[in-house]
């Protein structure tokens, strides 16, 4: 199951924190709030498989996020 970790303001933090999450082996999955929004106006959420949420908390707390 996946599970959101993270609500990003913007389609640029979530593309960052995306990748930041992959290149610790996290699988990633990004998903807008709003779909009659344009990207650079809507919330994304970040959402991870439930057995790396801990992980991803970490990785997110450790980088000031």
């Amino acid at each position: 199951m996946w599970t959101v970790v993270y609500m990003a303001q913007n389609e640029e933090m979530v593309l960052v924190l995306k990748d930041l999450l992959a290149n610790e082996g996290i699988l990633v999955k990004i998903r807008p709030i709003s779909k009659n929004v344009e990207n650079n106006d809507n919330y994304f959420e970040i959402l991870v498989p439930e057995a790396e949420v801990e992980e991803a908390h970490s990785v997110i707390i450790e980088n000031g996020y």
